[in-house]
């Protein structure tokens, strides 16, 4: 599997990190480190922008930024994993691959259909691999009619046990938790919450998801020790209010897997798309208010008055996730599509998630 984890050390990113970090304990994987070539950002940024208007449809091959990296060992599956197209050039740096690798899935994690139109020089690229992946369910039958090639949904995940609350439960200190792009309403509403009330509430003051982090792990780390403190925890359909951007696709993003991961409530709005009713179909997985922050200060009235509910709420969405949402769970159906029959380390994680939903369970 290519890794960008040696030169792209954006918070976004970190995900991903901890994703091919549980392939590595669950089976017999290696990463491929790409490592980044001479004036790296310079080349990278120019490779990307030439290839946007190149007629010649050859520039998406070329390998601009990266040193070259030759596989030479047997291998059943390569997976190429990109945040965004552009990052599709990675693979081009990766010499050999065709050879060595008997099936091939590019995973891609952020796609929107209304894009495909715009791509007619990047989707040559994708005629290289077996099959498609894409975090963005609405974003299939579009690509798969576009390059004639099998795409397939593969939802996010989380790593269930880094954020479940067990076997160390802690106290709920903070109130409510925002991270990421938010409801600039809401916002200004739980701040008068805070003032007016004492809610303590936790927000960035920054643009986090592009900040270089020092190490992926301890960010991992911190975020999921932050959101097992907070009670509440805000959640939006993916790329809410930039719908120039997605064409008003409605996605999941990585918010509600990692808040029902730590057992937060989440609080937020429910997305119009199957993918909600499919991944969070239990009752309370989300408790919905207003994107404007009308209602919110009522609705965590509401909740505060209702203890119990809170923590049958912050029990289910736990366990849930442990038994549904782990990475180990989508490495599974990604080797699935390749036609690999899992490695047994894969059952010892999913005994352990099965244990932890229990302890959850039972409080």
């Amino acid at each position: 599997m290519l890794t960008a984890r040696g030169f792209s050390h954006n918070a976004f990113m970190s995900g991903a990190y901890e994703a091919q970090d549980i392939l590595l304990e669950t089976d017999d994987a290696d990463l491929i480190y790409l490592k980044s070539g001479r004036a790296f950002q310079l080349r990278q940024s120019t490779h990307a922008r030439l290839v946007w208007h190149d007629f010649t449809r050859t520039l998406v091959f070329a390998n601009m930024a990266f040193e070259p990296v030759r596989i030479t060992k047997e291998y059943d599956l390569l997976v190429a994993y990109v945040f965004h197209i552009d990052n599709l050039l990675q693979i081009n740096a990766v010499r050999g691959w065709k050879d060595h690798c008997k099936t091939s899935i590019c995973w891609i994690d952020e796609m929107y259909a209304a894009s495909i139109p715009k791509l007619t020089y990047w989707l040559p690229a994708l005629n290289q691999f077996d099959h498609i992946v894409l975090g963005a369910s609405g974003t299939v039958a579009a690509l798969a009619e576009a390059i004639k090639r099998p795409c397939h949904w593969l939802p996010c995940g989380v790593d269930a046990i880094r954020f479940s609350p067990s076997p160390h439960p802690a106290d709920r200190v903070i109130d409510v938790y925002s991270m990421g792009r938010r409801s600039e309403g809401l916002h200004r509403a739980l701040l008068e919450l805070a003032a007016k009330r004492g809610v303590f509430y936790l927000y960035d003051t920054f643009e986090t998801s592009l900040t270089n982090i020092n190490d992926y792990r301890q960010h991992r780390d911190m975020l999921a020790n932050i959101m097992k403190r907070s009670r509440c925890f805000l959640v939006a359909p993916g790329k809410g209010g930039l719908s120039e951007a997605t064409g008003n696709q409605i996605e999941l993003g990585f918010r509600y897997y990692e808040g029902a991961a730590a057992g937060t409530v989440m609080l937020g709005q429910i997305p119009s798309c199957e993918t909600f009713n499919t991944m969070f179909n239990w009752q309370d997985a989300v408790v919905e208010i207003h994107a404007d922050g009308s209602d919110v200060a009522d609705v965590i009235s509401m909740l505060t008055s209702q203890p119990e509910r809170l923590t049958e709420i912050s029990r289910r969405n736990a366990v849930e996730a442990l038994l549904r949402h782990d990475w180990s769970y989508r490495w599974k159906k990604i080797l699935d599509i390749a036609g690999i029959e899992p490695a047994p380390q894969s059952e010892i994680r999913e005994n352990r998630l099965k244990q932890l939903a229990e302890q959850v369970g039972n409080g």
